[in-house]
């Protein structure tokens, strides 16, 4: 066979790269996925391995391997490929995984084993013949078994996912039938799940005990079925005592019942239940890592195929402690299975698959999509019909006959059709006429199926309360005194009376509901027959009291008007010394916002609310007595210790803000200067005095300590612990000493003058000092000697800190100035200054990212290190802060403050910040030029971007439309790969189709299969929105079309409309709205005819010049972008100006113009879906959300480089994704509190209420009475 050599040039001269074996790309899809990887790197200019490796970040034999043309490479290791040979990573996503099909169906047409049966089970449980396949459980199934042997009734409990029905038929019951030497035999062995009707089911086989010379074994699988199932307690009741018999050996019956964790609290409601459970139960943990790996590799042995090891240790590592992981891990190895290469597992299949988290909704969303709409609507009723949804517990899956499936409202070929996918894919099991879901790993795992639950959780709850109520009718002989009444009718009334819902339910639950209809109807009548006769009486009675209540009523009127109006004026006045307040004393400034609002919810309390719940306090911890000296986090972020100068050391538990220890003693009951924990975790430190203490971080219990017997002006002045793990402390007169042995490791050779500030380097090699004469030194530990000299111009340094790799020192000073140092050749790289207070205490983010620097005005400065700028400004402290320390996650700060007696609370405090506020959760930078649109499809599931790279050369203009998936932030596939010009994209109402412009054409993408649908006849088109029902799209560009979606032709034209440019279309559907040019009207169109209905108008009358200019240039106001309220009652226009205008819809009056941008700074609108919050962004590069009802700015979200140009709210309204010409995409939590959940966040926060100074001064009318 011949070899390829690849040339490239360098120079003059070519230099021969490494010499590789041509692949033939027809002998199979690997080699055409190398042969293609090949013809890139060609076109690339026949780049070295060596050079692609530098940028990729692989090595040469990895990247060469990849086209080597021997098995197809993993996607991270493709995709490095392809950016380094300048390819486009979602299009070689898609191919990749298009070649992991063909490579398993190719794979599997060639090793003669196409129809071989799966060594793993999916999501299906393992049944009794499947002992041959189930691995990693011996030692807990003996451990079950010996249970068994000594009690006759026993219990093992373990979370869901852990694998409880496997264990028992797969791993039990096989065991117990093949070996009985030892401990009793059993006579028979049966497993049951309890399903609704429980005594009445099981009592003839409970009762039967056993027979010949064994007991009988009867194991309950799903024993929580009798909470979520029975809703009948004397039912559930009667069930439980049936099984406890089995604690009398004269029954001849012993009892296993198999529980979820979680329900373990509801077995206590049974007395004698609890009492057998006492030492009678067994719990299922997670397996070991060894155990997994039998789990992994057994079966696949059993079956004569092979595991990549790398996808063993892959997968191990990935489930190892993962909750209810086996599940996961079960379901991905069948898919993984399913894309076999030959006899191989491999990880390129698992990676296809969609990985442990995402095999499952892979599964789920493939099957799905085949669906016909009529199938997917059959779908979801029959998946929401096998739920039952919790009540304060995790939901459950719900057996159901087929024959109440098969009658809700579709036909029974349809329901067959959909069971037979959905069974076929293991994500339904069908035994006999029962259906169930496979494992409840599917209700948490599949997103679609979580949202259907959640958007329909009421009525999934009603709905099954309605089941129960009409089977229980129907066994009753239909007895009326079993029908719904009151508010249980209403209810039902409400969510299945509409002709549109009666297709939900079987005919037995229609027959039932109606009954109770009809017997209301009755009822009302008769009471309308009582009434008539009491009518004559009732209205004579009545002309004589409406005389004598209209006089009180008139009384009450007034004074309660008196009232309110007294009422609503100390709201506002509360609410506005709250605003006053907010900056120097956020504490009693949020206690007098939460007055205000209590008092009144007046619009200027609301605000007030809102700003004080807007300050990122999240726990404010009292108790020491003294300044807060010291602060440090455990390694693990779950504990925070405080040193004080009241001599003890607290202990803190982050999460809840709960005191764990107080720890005293020694020689701190002088004052605790520092405290620091070991890297590991295990060991806290804190020096004080003369003494220095090594504690147990758990007990806080004494290891080692360190007495320093010294001078009182020559004490300790610093701890600190080096990378292996020492404890070091440093005396003033420069002494530094391991703490455990106590023994002088150097001493610093010169001045130190450490009466000011020490600092360890986190490697502990570097110690740095500062002196009263403006230096600070950099002391080598090693030797003693001093690094280097830092002179402080600006003052005396008052505060050091490293940053997280020891390459920066930082130093305060006492005016205010912050100078960053590098450590390595002393030298000054950046000054920050903001105010004039003393810099009192400084310490670096974990990412080295952001400084914050506490100050003797008793505020906390957020420097970003990368502009110099700060980024927040936190107070709240009345007093100077002299300590802060970052939690190792980066998102909480904690702040310690000086003693001080001051009005009211208490004197010393430790607050904690979340310093994450207003910061985007993820930032993604999107290939391919600026972000045009962003959407999100509505299900929640998908974020569709669409980039153009723009360029002088139009041939080269590019655009391309990724879908992504927001909770993993990774591209799911791209849309018709290279684009043009895409200005306007957006989803259809379904979630099926993608509406975009490509070169001003539209077109309809669908959304499964990534191909184009069709591209509608218009000559030039800028802009698109769909009507709410997905029936209609409206454009702009050449004129105004309204088309018909279904038959992709135009309905209505206006070919010689003004010029319109920005769309809107109302959600209740009866309008939508134009804009465009300079003449800044809107108008709001008919739907069906695209007429004009109204016009709404600057009150100004005129365009409006944006700002003044020369004779030759006027830029006039422009509306720039529109959206409707979700109630369609207000419109929202955002304008060339840097303003909002919102519109009344019913009077075409405008409500209120808020400014949401600089001069000439072009905004964006969007409503969030509940209509309380609207976003804007405009090119001042901010993005601010409004509180609708208020008026009142609740967020400003900063970060984009560049001025966002397109947003959008997730259908659940707590993400929005903003987009900018950069590229940037950000996703933002924007999940703003109610103004009851501010309250609690307040109360929470603060930890305090009104002192009686306070009271007597801001509400000197109430003496008592608690505002939190």
């Amino acid at each position: 066979m011949s070899e390829t050599v690849w040339v490239r040039r360098e120079g003059d001269r070519a230099v021969a790269g490494r010499r590789e074996v041509p692949v033939d790309p027809g002998a199979g899809p690997v080699q055409r996925f190398a042969f293609e990887l090949r013809k890139l790197r060609t076109e690339a200019g026949g780049l070295t391995y060596r050079a692609m490796a530098e940028q990729a970040g692989y090595s040469i034999t990895t990247l060469s391997q990849a086209a080597a043309g021997e098995q197809l490479p993993t996607l991270p290791v493709a995709l490095a490929f392809v950016t380094a040979c300048g390819g486009d990573p979602g299009e070689w996503e898609i191919r990749w995984n298009q070649a992991v099909e063909e490579a398993a169906a190719f794979d599997t047409d060639n090793d003669g084993e196409g129809g071989a049966e799966p060594p793993y089970r999916g999501l299906a449980r393992f049944e009794t013949g499947d002992s041959g396949l189930f691995f990693g459980r011996d030692r807990l199934t003996a451990e079950l078994a010996g249970l068994l042997r000594r009690r006759r009734f026993a219990a093992v409990f373990g979370p869901s996912g852990i694998g409880k029905s496997s264990l028992l038929r797969a791993g039990l019951v096989p065991l117990l039938r093949e070996s009985q030497e030892q401990g009793p035999r059993f006579s028979g062995i049966r497993i049951l799940t309890p399903g609704d009707q429980l005594a009445r089911t099981h009592e003839l086989l409970l009762k039967a005990g056993g027979t010949g010379t064994g007991d009988r074994l009867v194991v309950v699988d799903q024993f929580e079925e009798v909470f979520t199932l029975c809703h009948d307690a004397a039912e559930r009741a009667r069930f439980i005592d049936l099984l406890l018999t089995a604690r009398n050996p004269e029954s001849r019956l012993r009892v296993l019942i198999a529980v979820r964790a979680d329900f373990y609290g509801r077995c206590a409601e049974h007395r004698e239940l609890a009492e057998a459970l006492g030492d009678a139960n067994l719990l299922a943990g997670p397996m070991s890592s060894a155990e997994l790996r039998e789990v992994v590799v057994k079966p696949a042995a059993a079956a004569g195929l092979t595991v990549e090891r790398a996808l063993t240790t892959r997968l191990v590592d990935e489930i190892t402690d993962a909750p209810g992981g086996l599940p996961l891990l079960s379901h991905v190895l069948l898919e993984t299975w399913r894309r076999r290469r030959g006899k191989t597992l491999t990880l390129a299949g698992y990676e296809a698959a969609g990985g442990l988290d995402g095999a499952i909704a892979k599964t789920a969303e493939d099957v799905y999509n085949g669906f016909t709409e009529g199938e997917a609507a059959t779908a979801r009723r029959v998946l929401l019909r096998l739920i039952s949804p919790g009540d304060g517990t995790p939901d459950t899956r719900r057996p159901a006959g087929r024959a109440e499936l098969e009658t809700t409202g579709t036909g029974r070929d349809e329901v067959a059709q959909v069971l037979e996918a959905l069974t076929r894919a293991r994500l339904l099991t069908l035994d006999g006429p029962t259906v169930e879901v496979a494992h409840e790993a599917l209700i948490t795992a599949w997103p679609r199926l979580r949202g259907w639950i959640e958007e329909d959780r009421d009525r999934l709850r009603a709905h099954r309360q309605l089941t129960e109520a009409a089977r229980a009718w129907e066994e009753l002989g239909r007895d009326g005194g079993a029908l719904y009444r009151g508010s249980r009718l209403v209810t039902a009334r409400e969510y299945f009376g509409g002709p549109g819902h009666t297709g939900d339910l079987t005919d037995q639950e229609a027959a039932f509901l109606s009954a109770s209809l009809a017997a209301l109807d009755q009822e009302e009548r008769a009471r309308a027959r009582t009434t008539r006769r009491l009518r004559v009486l009732v209205t004579s009675l009545a002309c004589l009291l409406a005389l004598a209540l209209t006089a009180t009523a008139v009384a009450y009127w007034q004074r309660q008007s008196a009232v309110d109006a007294q009422q609503v004026g100390l709201s506002r006045q509360l609410a506005a010394q709250s605003a006053a307040l907010l900056d120097s004393d956020t504490d009693l400034a949020s206690l007098l916002a939460i007055k205000a609002y209590r008092t009144s919810p007046t619009r200027e309390a609301t605000r007030s609310l809102y700003a004080a719940a807007a300050v990122p306090l999240e726990r404010r911890l009292t108790g020491h007595t003294g300044t807060v000296s010291a602060l440090a986090y455990n390694p693990d972020g779950k504990t925070l210790a405080t040193g004080s100068f009241d001599g003890t050391v607290r202990l803190w538990d982050t999460a809840t803000g709960r005191n764990r220890k107080v720890l005293t003693g020694g020689d701190h009951t002088a004052l605790v200067r520092t405290v620091a924990f070991s890297p590991d975790g295990r060991t806290l430190a804190t020096s004080g005095g003369e003494e220095v203490r090594l504690r147990d971080a758990a007990t806080g219990r004494v290891r080692d300590s360190l007495t320093v017997r010294v001078a009182e002006e020559d004490s300790l002045a610093s701890v600190g612990f080096a990378h292996d793990g020492r404890a070091l402390a440093v005396r003033e007169n420069g002494q530094v000493l391991d703490v455990a042995s106590g023994r002088v490791l150097t001493t610093l050779k010169g001045p130190t003058g450490l009466e000011l500030a020490a600092a360890f380097s986190p490697d502990g090699r570097t110690l740095a000092t500062s002196t009263r004469d403006h230096t600070a030194q950099l002391w080598d530990l090693a030797t003693g000697r001093v690094l280097f000299t830092l002179k402080s111009s600006t003052g005396v340094v008052s505060s050091l800190a490293f940053d997280p790799d020891g390459k920066t020192l930082v130093t305060g000073t006492e005016d205010g100035t912050v100078h960053l140092w590098d450590v390595a050749d002393g030298k000054q790289r950046t000054t920050l200054t903001s105010a004039s207070s003393r810099v009192e205490t400084m310490a670096f983010s974990p990412d080295g990212k952001t400084l914050a620097a506490g100050s003797y005005d008793g505020t906390v400065r957020l420097w970003d290190l990368a502009t110099g700028r700060v980024r927040t400004t936190l107070t709240g402290h009345i007093n100077p802060v002299m300590s802060v320390a970052f939690s190792p996650d980066g998102n909480q700060l904690a702040a310690g403050n000086e003693d001080s007696h001051f009005a009211g609370g208490d004197r010393v405090s430790v607050r904690l910040w979340n310093v994450t506020a207003h910061r985007p959760r993820a930032t993604l930078t999107v290939p391919g030029g600026s972000l045009e649109a962003v959407a999100f499809s509505p299900d929640g599931d998908t974020l569709a971007t669409a980039s153009v790279r723009m360029t002088q050369d139009i041939e080269d203009t590019a655009g391309v439309v990724r879908l992504w998936d927001p909770a993993t932030r990774r591209t799911k596939a791209t849309l018709g790969g290279k684009l043009d010009i895409v200005e306007t994209m957006l989803f259809s109402p379904d979630g099926r189709t993608v509406a975009l412009t490509n070169n001003s054409q539209a077109q309809l993408w669908d959304v499964a299969t990534r191909r184009l649908r069709t591209t509608l006849p218009s000559r030039f088109v800028n802009r698109m929105v769909y009507s709410p029902d997905g029936g209609t799209l409206v454009s702009v560009g050449d004129g105004l079309t309204l088309w018909d979606v279904a038959t992709g032709r135009a309905r209505v034209t206006f070919r010689k409309d003004e010029e319109s440019s920005v769309l809107a279309f109302s959600p209740t559907g009866d309008a939508f709205a134009t804009a465009g040019g300079n003449d800044e009207k809107i108008r709001l169109r008919d739907p069906d005819t695209g007429r004009v209905r109204i016009t709404l108008t600057d009150p100004a009358g005129r365009p409006t010049p944006t700002r003044p200019s020369d004779d030759d240039f006027i830029m006039f106001r422009q509306i720039e972008s529109m959206a409707f309220s979700p109630d369609g009652r207000t419109l929202a226009a955002g304008s060339s100006d840097g303003t909002v205008r919102l519109w009344d819809t019913a009077t075409g009056q405008l409500a209120t113009t808020l400014t949401a941008g600089t001069t000439e700074a072009p905004v964006e609108v969007a409503f969030s879906p509940n209509g309380r919050t609207l976003a804007t962004a405009a090119s001042d590069g901010a993005v601010r959300l409004w509180d609708t009802a208020t008026g009142y700015t609740r967020a400003t979200l900063t970060g984009h480089n560049g001025g966002p140009q397109t947003m959008a709210f997730s259908p659940d309204g707590r993400t929005l994704a903003t987009g900018d010409y950069e590229g940037g995409l950000r996703l933002w939590n924007v999940d703003l509190p109610t103004p009851d959940k501010s309250i609690t966040h307040i109360c929470r926060a603060i930890h305090r209420d009104l002192t009686r100074q306070e009271r007597a001064l801001y509400l000197p009318d109430e003496e008592s009475g608690g505002v939190c």
